[in-house]
């Protein structure tokens, strides 16, 4: 598993130093990009994951991808900020595979490592606070940006990864509660969805991965994910049209062919039902 990690990417979409007031309140929150704090003044607040986190002086803050999350500022604080993209091989996220402290205490280290990504991308500040606004414009100049120099891209991707890593735990999501499955079967699952999202997955299929029946395979998913192996199969399907309708220019067919669901009307029903929106909708919705 952690074999992947040697093939972790990121992204940069924005960084920043900024002063907020009460008007940094906001509810009901996602991207399909990670954000990363951290707090060199004051106090606010922040909720995701079923979790409320005070936004303290000292401290950095993580919200993964895809993660509804509201925060908010009774009277002032101020705070380094990023945004970026992270993706491993097969087009799977790192949350999928490795568990997260979502608060870790602040060294200078730190506060210097956001100083310099600032230095290198001083034209990728937040100039709206709206986060549907900020977002939108960052994923719209994510897509139309130039190619940065390959010395000032490797920095990023390692400073990127400096403060990513201190979030993560040695922790497999699999092998903390891992039921009816042999060790490691359930992580190699997961590598096989992420790696063929683009074709048909049947449970039989992944039943006979690991060497199970059909029932006991999909009772045992469903006792560590609490999900069925279809729905999550659908979700991460779902999940990475969305990447794909908010960083590339294909078409609606292009994509569904891509995440595994080629007929358009099947994809766009499946689409909806997640997302609450179509396709079309939810690309204009985000980026125009």
């Amino acid at each position: 598993m952690n074999d992947l990690l040697h093939h972790l990417k990121f992204s940069m979409l924005h960084v920043g130093y900024e002063k907020l007031d009460n008007k940094w309140n906001y509810d009901n929150v996602i991207s399909p990009f990670v954000r990363l704090f951290l707090v060199t003044k004051g106090q606010a607040y922040l909720h995701h994951t079923n979790q409320t986190f005070n936004l303290e002086t000292g401290y950095m803050y993580l919200v993964p991808s895809y993660t509804y999350n509201s925060y908010g500022c009774d009277a002032y604080h101020e705070q380094y900020y990023t945004g970026f993209f992270e993706e491993i091989k097969f087009g799977m996220s790192i949350f999928n595979i490795k568990q997260f402290k979502f608060k870790v205490k602040a060294v200078q280290t730190d506060i210097d490592l956001f100083e310099r990504l600032i230095a290198i991308h001083p034209k990728k500040v937040v100039t709206d606070r709206n986060p549907k606004s900020h977002i939108n414009n960052s994923l719209y100049n994510y897509n139309k940006a130039g190619s940065i120099s390959l010395n000032h891209d490797i920095e990023t991707q390692g400073i990127l990864a400096i403060l990513f890593s201190r979030f993560i735990e040695n922790i497999d999501v699999a092998t903390r509660n891992t039921i009816g499955f042999k060790s490691g079967d359930l992580s190699k699952v997961l590598v096989y969805i992420g790696k063929h999202i683009h074709e048909e997955i049947t449970v039989k299929a992944l039943a006979d991965y690991c060497h199970l029946s059909p029932d006991h395979f999909t009772r045992s998913f469903f006792a560590n994910y609490e999900i069925t192996p279809n729905k999550y199969i659908q979700l991460k399907r779902i999940e990475r049209a969305q990447f794909l309708l908010l960083t590339t220019r294909d078409s609606l067919n292009q994509i569904a062919e891509r995440v595994g669901m080629k007929n358009i009307s099947y994809f766009s029903r499946k689409f909806k039902a997640i997302t609450g929106m179509s396709p079309a909708q939810f690309r204009k919705k985000q980026l125009y």
